[in-house]
């Protein structure tokens, strides 16, 4: 039996990058300190999210960072053998045009071991960044792991490309704010805190896996994050959870053993009926 123990952050993340960086060690720390072997830290963790979702201009946009720079690196020297996602506005050269893409990043032993690319991209996301193209699972220390980007989680197709991709474990990082256009006085009874939890749970029972889900937390613009980071079990059940307040939703499982335990009886993968899909 191997217990794994997977964490998911809800916490608030801003434009200043030192910052972040200053404040990183102390929370890693602490996880390293409750065994942690996973540690999701929420979308846009180094540089913060956009400040307007609608239309964004030049100054609403978060610092980018390059995969191979220095501010990735000093993430990687951080969790040292502990696997750690966290979220980048991302800076890629190619073709000789300088792009920008939404990404997830996985690091372990000092490397990057994954990287995810928010495919949908809503509002005025698809304004400031390309989508990424493809969902593909990776190999890590806690087995094999897939990662989703807050509004990619609302498509099932997302996280069931990844459990057909083999993983048995959903890292989903988040920058959800509440409501824009309905707002609750109590973020519990906000319209986007109850869709966030619901897609969380669906996505793991459909597939049968666990789903480690992060969120920003406070206020970045005129957005409201909602925090509610939390761990989700292959039946659907919340087993650890912030609610609206910062901190860490830990919980312990012996994964493998049980994904195949859910899976023994009704096997969602296998009992597919692909001919009658129209995807």
């Amino acid at each position: 039996m191997t217990e794994t123990v997977m964490a998911a952050v809800a916490a608030h993340f801003g434009r200043n990058l030192d910052r972040t960086l200053a404040k990183l060690p102390g929370m890693i720390a602490q996880a390293r300190e409750r065994s942690v072997d996973l540690l999701v830290l929420p979308d846009a963790t180094l540089g913060g999210y956009l400040l307007d979702m609608h239309h964004p201009g030049p100054s609403d946009l978060p610092p980018s960072v390059e995969l191979d720079g220095p501010e990735v690196a000093r993430v990687a020297e951080l969790a040292g053998d502990m696997t750690v996602c966290f979220g980048i506005s991302e800076r890629a050269l190619e073709g000789g045009r300088d792009l920008r893409y939404n990404t997830a990043v996985c690091v372990q032993g000092g490397r990057v071991i994954g990287t995810h690319r928010k495919v949908h991209l809503p509002l005025g996301e698809s304004e400031a960044y390309l989508p990424g193209s493809s969902f593909a699972a990776f190999d890590s220390p806690i087995g094999r792991l897939g990662m989703l980007i807050d509004f990619d989680k609302t498509f099932p197709e997302s996280a069931r490309s990844l459990a057909l991709d083999g993983a048995e474990v959903l890292a989903c990082l988040s920058a959800w704010p509440a409501s824009v256009t309905d707002r609750s006085d109590r973020i519990r009874n906000d319209r986007q805190a109850h869709l966030f939890d619901l897609y969380d749970c669906a996505r793991a029972a459909e597939n049968q896996v666990y789903l480690v889900s992060s969120n920003q937390t406070g206020v970045l613009g005129g957005l409201r994050f909602l925090g509610q980071a939390k761990v989700v079990d292959p039946a659907g059940e919340i087993i650890a959870k912030t609610w609206a307040k910062g901190g860490l939703a830990l919980a312990s499982a012996d994964v493998s053993a049980s994904v195949a335990r859910a899976r023994r009886t009704m096997n969602h993968l296998r009992d597919r009926a692909e001919h009658a899909y129209r995807i």
